[in-house]
């Protein structure tokens, strides 16, 4: 049987209920503001067009660029000459051969792109805009209510 730190204080479930229920009653109200609803579509879109603008736009283009970078030591006039008789090749080829290396540049594109999107989503979850102004609103109700609720709600 374990004890309670002497310096903590218990928390009683009444205290903590009416804590979330205030927080739940705050957030119904704000949800039906057409101003914040605004916002929270708005802030969604930017949302999702900044992670794909990043997961599909700076990764692949990066890693495009860097690999070969680091494999030339760091040295452009080595990269160039390295990846000039390729681009030589591929143009030079005929277009089934041309329509595969592009199909196939596409799909590590898209999978070095769909990677990093997982991860970007994992990594940096959707802040709500309700949710902001829900902790803005119970810091201030705390503030209120301080005598009557426990140290840690």
């Amino acid at each position: 049987m374990t004890t309670p730190a002497p310096h903590t204080k218990a928390v009683d479930a009444p205290e903590v209920a009416a804590y979330w229920a205030e927080r739940r009653r705050y957030l119904n109200r704000i949800r039906m503001i057409p101003e914040t609803r605004q916002r929270f579509w708005r802030e969604v879109a930017i949302y999702l067009l900044r992670r794909v603008l990043w997961s599909f736009g700076f990764f692949p283009v990066f890693l495009a660029f860097w690999i070969p970078f680091v494999m030339a030591s760091f040295n452009p006039v080595v990269m160039a000459s390295d990846l000039i008789p390729l681009l030589e090749d591929f143009v030079n080829s005929n277009p089934e051969v041309q329509a595969t290396t592009i199909s196939s540049l596409l799909i590590a594109w898209a999978s070095i792109g769909f990677f990093f999107l997982v991860f970007d989503f994992v990594l940096t979850p959707f802040k709500s805009p309700y949710e902001y102004e829900a902790d803005v609103y119970m810091k201030s109700w705390e503030q209120l209510n301080h005598d009557q609720l426990p140290d840690k709600v």
